[in-house]
């Protein structure tokens, strides 16, 4: 019977569909591959505001993550994607699953989108959310941040070349900023690597507001790499699927928009 990569997904449960989880779970599944979503943060939002935050116990986490661990065949898991992940507890959880499926998969690739607030301003830790990803950072493959999330994780006076150094120096192999924050007709994505690689992309920048563009674009790289793209094309093609997306985006109430992740062309 045909099998599918698979990818691990760790992130927040989101009532208004458009974010977390869900998010992951529709564009990892369009883009070919099969998402395992372990919840690790039960939100209250709409698909504006975040009001509220009740992280899963770590323990739950754990045993959500062990038993498709222990039954997912190697190389069945190909690929992990972190979103939300509420408490420094829960991140020592996953950052223990991560070594343990590379205690036999060396190269899995980690996808790391560090959500530290809403498009709103909204927290989505109940702790510090930076030091919660303390215990993540060495571990990711790429590591994703918006610009207001690069500032936060770098500091605010630190030219973009020099946040992403810092990330890099912290661990993390691959740095992709996305410039939806930034201001003229085009978006700019700058990636950087620890080989001295870098590249930029542009994109139109659309109008509207959109929710959960950033867990799109991080699952679309996780469901590629999964596949055995290469950094740099997954990188690519997960931008442009996110494109389409954000371009036929819907609308469920007033505010923000949601991405079609289904519209593939």
């Amino acid at each position: 019977m045909q099998t599918r990569s698979c990818v691990l997904v760790f992130s927040g449960l989101d009532p208004s569909g458009g974010a977390g989880l869900q998010a992951d779970i529709q564009a990892i599944t369009a883009l070919g591959s099969h998402p395992l979503p372990l919840v690790t943060v039960l939100t209250v939002q709409d698909n504006d505001r975040v009001f509220g935050l009740h992280p899963v116990s770590p323990l739950i986490l754990q045993q959500q993550a062990q038993v498709l661990i222990d039954k997912v065949p190697i190389p069945g898991i190909a690929a992990i994607k972190i979103g939300i992940v509420g408490t420094l507890h829960n991140a020592r959880v996953i950052a223990d699953c991560i070594r343990q499926l590379r205690a036999k998969q060396l190269d899995l690739p980690v996808v790391l989108d560090p959500v530290l607030a809403s498009g709103h301003g909204d927290a989505l830790a109940l702790e510090n959310a930076i030091q919660v990803l303390t215990p993540l950072l060495p571990l990711a493959t790429v590591i994703t941040p918006n610009l207001p999330e690069a500032m936060a994780l770098c500091g605010n006076n630190l030219p973009l070349e020099k946040q992403a150094q810092s990330l890099l120096d912290q661990g993390c192999q691959n740095v992709l900023i996305k410039g939806g924050h930034g201001s003229g007709t085009e978006v700019e994505n700058h990636w950087f690597n620890q080989n001295g690689m870098t590249r930029s992309w542009r994109w139109l920048r659309l109008s509207g507001a959109f929710h959960g563009s950033g867990c799109t674009l991080a699952s679309a790289i996780a469901a590629l790499l999964a596949q055995g793209y290469m950094m740099e094309a997954a990188m690519q093609s997960a931008q442009a699927y996110c494109q389409q997306a954000l371009g036929s985006a819907f609308m469920i109430a007033d505010g923000q928009a949601m991405p079609n992740r289904s519209h593939i062309s």
